[in-house]
């Protein structure tokens, strides 16, 4: 049984780390929010029952989540979201890097997640999803 706990707190360390990282990345706009955000999830399902909970129960985090794991869709405004972040992030790196390739290989990571994000399929909508009562 030893095993099995150990492996649950590290479970519940990357379930927690990893929401601090994806919390951090709201006000700074090189580090992504919603891939920390998810892993958070993932980790917090086998490791933080209460985590889960919060996270799903989230105004903001829980539809996100709940949308990606039954059907790996991102809503069409966390797409044009996400692309906006990239696209200030690209622009700060432009205007404060001093070398040129550090900008160019930041920017063609942002445009190839940018790229994979506008791929996945979008969720119903309300108004098409069939009457579930």
């Amino acid at each position: 049984m030893c095993g099995w706990r150990g492996i649950r707190w590290a479970w519940w360390l990357l379930a927690y780390l990893s929401l601090a990282v994806g919390l951090i990345g709201i006000v700074l706009p090189l580090l992504p929010t919603v891939p920390f955000v998810l892993l958070s999830a993932f980790a917090a399902s086998r490791g933080s029952d209460r985590l889960q909970r919060w996270l799903h129960e989230h105004p903001s985090f829980g539809p996100l989540i709940r949308d990606w794991e039954h059907n790996h869709t991102v809503a069409r405004r966390a797409k044009w979201l996400a692309s906006i972040m990239m696209t200030i992030a690209s622009v700060i790196l432009a205007v404060f890097t001093p070398h040129w390739a550090i900008w160019a290989t930041s920017t063609a990571i942002m445009a190839v997640v940018a790229t994979w994000l506008w791929l996945r399929p979008e969720p119903e909508s309300e108004w098409t999803r069939p009457d579930t009562a």
